[in-house]
């Protein structure tokens, strides 16, 4: 069975974490999983457009599906952030037909697409747990990761609101822990894994914002985690760029390596964290890590 895709990369993969997007593009081709970038597609506005004008959010969203379509490709993600915005945008569409027929007509008389709603968007992570399947999955693990405890983050985009979620059960998910599992590694569970890290409110109240990681990055810690894995580039953010600060604010050494998904798999898969260029993480990778 082909698996071939629509890549939408999100802004963070292509600027701040461009780390990211080494692990998406090794582990992919590892696995046989052809992506096609969608180098034109505009940025989702991550929720933030819409609070302003959400016409115009929901127009730049449809090109980026009728960029898709006319590609005849189902869109993958590897943002959850972005995912969450697209999961909504096309679940708006389709309780309003109506309302998608004005979104239709303004980007027709832009653009000269139309969004028809055919193409799908998922996360890679789950691309990974359905369209490929884990069994596969675990045939091309060539280093399992024993022994490696990690500790699963969603992030808010993955579980709100629940009417939009692609999660079984949001309220208590098991998608990441199985992806996690299928590596070789062990899950760490704890309460912090589906909560906020606070980056949609960094710019109007730092304190809080890292307060909220911190919270999460402590937890993890304290419940022997040997590093944190989320899907959202944003929480990768949050929690790894400003984990020395956070340190100052919460008053003790954290020192934990916050990981992308494309990257914990691209290690199960014999990529070392030099190939993946972890020696860009303001966390480096602790022995933990180097020694797998």
């Amino acid at each position: 069975m082909a698996h071939k895709y629509a890549l939408y990369t999100g802004c963070v993969a292509k600027g701040a974490g461009r780390e990211l997007m080494t692990a998406t593009t090794l582990a992919c081709e590892k696995l046989g999983i052809e992506l096609v970038e969608m180098t034109d597609a505009a940025c989702c506005g991550a929720g933030v457009i819409s609070e302003d004008n959400p016409m115009i959010a929901d127009i730049v969203n449809a090109r980026t599906f009728a960029l898709a379509e006319e590609m005849g490709l189902d869109i993958i993600n590897i943002c959850g952030t972005c995912q969450g915005v697209h999961r909504k945008f096309q679940k708006k569409m389709a309780d309003d037909p109506a309302y998608m027929a004005r979104v239709n007509e303004a980007l027709k008389k832009e653009t000269g697409r139309e969004y028809k709603g055919t193409a799908k968007a998922r996360h890679m992570y789950e691309v990974l747990l359905g369209d490929y399947g884990l069994d596969k999955l675990k045939e091309a693990v060539t280093k399992p990761l024993k022994g490696l405890k990690v500790a699963p983050f969603y992030g808010c985009y993955a579980l709100r609101p629940h009417d939009y979620s692609d999660l079984k059960d949001p309220d208590n998910p098991d998608e990441l822990e199985r992806l996690i599992e299928a590596l070789g590694c062990d899950v760490i569970d704890y309460p912090a894994k589906l909560k906020c890290c606070g980056f949609p409110i960094l710019m109007m109240n730092k304190a809080n914002s890292l307060q909220l990681s911190g919270n999460a990055i402590a937890d993890a810690k304290d419940a022997g985690a040997d590093c944190i894995v989320t899907p959202c580039p944003l929480c990768h953010l949050n929690m790894d760029a400003y984990q020395p600060e956070i340190e100052s604010i919460m008053g003790k050494k954290l020192n934990l390596p916050i990981l992308h998904i494309p990257q914990l798999v691209a290690m199960a898969l014999g990529f070392s964290t030099s190939d993946l260029r972890m020696n860009t993480h303001i966390v480096r990778p602790t022995p933990a890590l180097t020694s797998l």
